[in-house]
């Protein structure tokens, strides 16, 4: 008994530092968030507590406009980073020449400053001398110039396109290395049995990657929720609010109008919407392992 004791306590002594880590840095912003969230909070005012009234306030028409248009946003952008990372994955997975060379061109997005590489796109969305309106124009497919930016449903596009070449590294690396952790033993036996690579991809690869590609989702799913970067930088939530998200409303709200109540408030509702996806994961993930012990 006196052993044990000592051991809990030596292990609580190591875990001393990371839980003033937490606290300092996780729990105690996210106290004073809450607590801002219940005032009035401004430069123009004195800051008073009027319990919900900016929780009130924000469920509106337009704020769940933006909820539904935020859903959708990240739902697009993460299925399209999944998609194509997996697709990447696969190809660069298989033995073909030069594939060393092919895994180092998916590295751009990452070595490039995101805020560079995004004032790139924004260029080349440009109408009058981006590179995409120019080669549509030159192919025939319009007749004359796209400002892609300057169009709620273009600019929508635009920015989660931008989201994706971003994001997809990331994910093709990591579903790269899940890809890799495959026995080639059961790819040797059924193509032994005369299965095509189509089946073996559909039967036995996807299969036993599933667990990582969860993982993956839910990162990519928190990441693209948060995500200021693109947007902010190519349409600042515009044109007409076509691309304002929940992370750019509480962002305007915040610092744009200097409304810090009511933009805590909008923080909180994004902290309780990324704390039920988390929720989601871990049962998803607890019973796809249940499944497989099984």
């Amino acid at each position: 008994m006196p052993g044990q004791r000592s051991a809990v306590l030596f292990a609580w002594i190591l875990l001393v530092p990371a839980l003033i880590y937490v606290c300092a840095i996780v729990v105690y912003p996210l106290l004073q968030t809450i607590n801002l969230s219940f005032t009035d909070a401004s430069l123009r005012r004195t800051t008073d507590y009027i319990g919900w009234e900016n929780y009130a306030r924000i469920f509106d028409a337009e704020f769940a406009t933006i909820i539904g248009r935020t859903f959708l946003w990240t739902f697009l952008s993460v299925a399209l980073k999944m998609i194509i990372g997996t697709c990447g994955a696969l190809l660069l997975n298989a033995a073909l020449p030069g594939r060393s060379l092919f895994r180092l061109m998916t590295m751009p997005p990452w070595i490039v400053p995101m805020a560079i590489g995004i004032f790139m796109w924004g260029w080349m969305y440009n109408g009058q001398f981006g590179m995409i309106s120019g080669l549509l124009q030159r192919f025939g497919i319009v007749d004359g110039p796209i400002a892609f930016l300057a169009y709620g449903n273009t600019a929508f596009w635009a920015t989660i396109v931008t989201d994706v070449w971003i994001g997809v590294p990331m994910v093709t690396m990591y579903m790269l290395a899940a890809v890799q952790t495959v026995p080639q033993d059961l790819h040797e036996a059924a193509w032994t049995d005369g299965a095509s690579r189509l089946y073996r991809i559909r039967r036995i690869t996807l299969p036993m990657i599933l667990p990582a590609a969860i993982t993956m989702s839910m990162i990519s799913l928190i990441s693209t929720f948060n995500s200021f970067d693109p947007i902010w930088i190519l349409t600042q939530g515009g044109p007409s609010g076509s691309t304002t998200t929940m992370i750019i409303d509480t962002y305007s709200t915040a610092l744009g109008s200097k409304r810090f109540g009511e933009g805590a408030a909008r923080a909180v509702v994004i902290c309780l919407f990324l704390s039920a996806f988390a929720l989601l994961y871990f049962r998803a993930v607890t019973q796809l392992s249940k499944r497989m012990s099984t």
